[in-house]
């Protein structure tokens, strides 16, 4: 409203001054002496006069400007044309991409590559439609070139990361993860990927760290994060026992007050608490791991509190935990042993008694060995030994479907942190198939082979022949292994968090070589019962 107002006070001015003008008629004599021109007019013409000749100025200034300025203007036209057009390129590329076209996909990268080339997304598009090709050194190259720039370059790293981990390259792929998080330490599957590679390393002292700046960058929740350092803790407490026990015990004790339920942690801390003589604080260590996860590791570091202690005297502390845990299968395992260590079998046979119906290997052991010390029936102890073989499993430390007679921090498989667990290993083997599904876009998989079950073997009579007892016994049943992960593997476990930008194939399966079973296997004892 107010630039209405002054647009009309303007022209009311204007008029005004043209009215004056007309009322009082003036006359303007130009002279030119040097050509000989002398001009009479009006005011008023002569200020016409004016106004045109500024006029065509103005016009003649405005041709010129534009004759000079054309070569750019059709330069630039030209190039927002190119520009739209690779981005219309850019965008079939990523539909077709989506839609699993290669081949259109791969029409439309080099078409974007050849109108915009210095478009990120050109790129990204070349290097997706060069991995859905089957081209790694394309996709390589493109990823390269992202990483020159600075507005691309952790793109770029993330695809070096997974090309390198299509082709197990561990070097290429810790360098990739390590410049990552250099340059953005918030960057999840970089820090993810850093401590993958300490852990399979066993670089305890650089996970720690990793595992501290991923904390710093709120990428890992308060209770996990205590719960990988008490790991991490705990296995460099492992790696230092035999160098440096003093920081051992240090590390163990932290680990065990981090993550209360570990129980190598808290079965380490108990030890050391107890062979310098602080017996009341290891107990409390031990019962507060037992009673979330019940532990052969633990009953024996607890019935070890007291060095020396009797046989009976280790059984009545045994007792003591198994009755923290009612109803426990571990506790009357636990039990069982120690009173068969005191020779109190009664104790035994009642702690055995509630399992022996549907027994486990590890039952049946029992039972057998308690035959054969308590009543010295040796057919007894035979037939015991056979039902061991076609028995259900104890839990043993089960991860990616390697089962472990001992803790490990990580799994050899897949270098995931805090990957075994005290359980069932056929329980686990049951839900494998659908992780295989899972990993069918991985390059290796993830070797996972359920025992074989041996033929039904008969039970021998009460008092069977020698020669029938020998006959009938199998050979023991190989443990599932995993095959050995070298240096050069990339975990890959890690490929389930971060993700290829495309699906990997999937390779068969290869169980790997078949070990001999460790003594502690009680397959071990029944080649020395049947004679094997």
């Amino acid at each position: 409203m107010i630039r209405v107002v002054i647009f009309l006070l303007l022209v009311g001015v204007a008029a005004l001054g043209a009215a004056w003008l007309a009322d009082r008629p003036g006359d303007v004599t130009i002279t030119w002496p040097w050509l000989g021109y002398r001009i009479d007019t009006s005011v008023m013409a002569l200020a016409a006069a004016i106004l045109t000749l500024v006029a065509l100025s103005i016009l003649a200034w405005s041709i010129l400007r534009a004759l000079a300025r054309s070569p750019r203007v059709v330069a630039r036209r030209r190039r927002e044309r190119r520009e739209t057009r690779g981005l219309a390129a850019i965008s079939r590329g990523l539909v077709a991409v989506g839609a699993g076209d290669a081949a259109a996909a791969r029409r439309h990268a080099r078409e974007a590559g050849r109108l915009a080339p210095a478009d990120p997304l050109a790129l990204l598009l070349t290097a997706q439609s060069a991995q859905m090709a089957g081209d790694p050194a394309s996709a390589e190259a493109a990823f390269r070139a992202m990483v020159e720039r600075e507005d691309t370059k952790l793109l770029g790293l993330h695809g070096l990361y997974i090309e390198a981990q299509r082709r197990d390259d561990a070097v290429v792929a810790k360098a990739a993860a390590e410049e990552a998080a250099r340059t953005a330490p918030a960057l999840g599957w970089a820090a993810q990927a850093v401590l993958d590679f300490r852990c399979a390393e066993h670089d305890w002292v650089g996970a720690l760290a990793a595992l501290e700046r991923a904390m710093r960058a709120k990428l890992i929740a308060k209770s996990a994060y205590r719960r990988q350092r008490g790991v991490l803790l705990t296995a460099r407490a492992l790696a230092l026992v035999d160098q440096d026990k003093d920081s051992a015990k240090s590390l163990a004790l932290e680990a065990a007050t981090l993550a209360p339920d570990l129980v190598p942690a808290a079965a380490l801390a108990g030890r050391f608490l107890a062979e310098e003589g602080n017996v009341r604080r290891a107990g409390r260590v031990i019962e507060a791991a037992w009673r979330a996860n019940p532990h052969p590791d633990l009953a024996e570091a607890y019935a070890d509190l007291r060095p020396g202690a009797s046989a009976r005297d280790r059984l009545a502390r045994v007792q003591t935990l198994a009755r923290q845990v009612n109803a426990n299968a571990e506790g009357a395992f636990a039990v069982a042993q120690a009173a068969l260590d005191a020779r109190e079998f009664a104790i035994a046979r009642d702690a055995l008694a509630p399992l022996a119906e549907r027994p486990t290997r590890r039952v049946a052991t029992l039972m057998a060995e308690l035959e054969e010390l308590d009543t010295g029936d040796v057919g007894r102890a035979r037939e015991w030994m056979a039902r061991a073989v076609n028995a259900a499993a104890d839990p043993a430390w089960t991860a990616d479907g390697v089962v472990s007679d001992h803790w490990m921090p990580v799994s050899p498989v897949t270098g995931r942190l805090d990957a075994f667990q005290w359980k069932v290993p056929l329980a686990e083997l049951e839900l494998e198939g659908v992780l295989i599904e899972e990993r069918r876009a991985r390059p290796a998989p993830v070797i996972v082979e359920a025992p074989p079950a041996p033929p039904p073997v008969p039970a021998p009579a009460p008092s069977p022949a020698p020669e029938k007892s020998a006959d009938a016994a199998p050979a023991p049943a190989p443990t599932p292994r995993a095959a050995p992960v070298g240096a050069k593997n990339v975990p890959r476990h890690v490929q389930r968090t971060v993700g290829p930008v495309i699906p990997l194939v999937h390779a068969p399966d290869d169980p790997g070589p078949e070990p001999e079973p460790s003594p502690s296997d009680p397959r071990s004892r029944m080649r020395q019962f049947f004679g094997g």
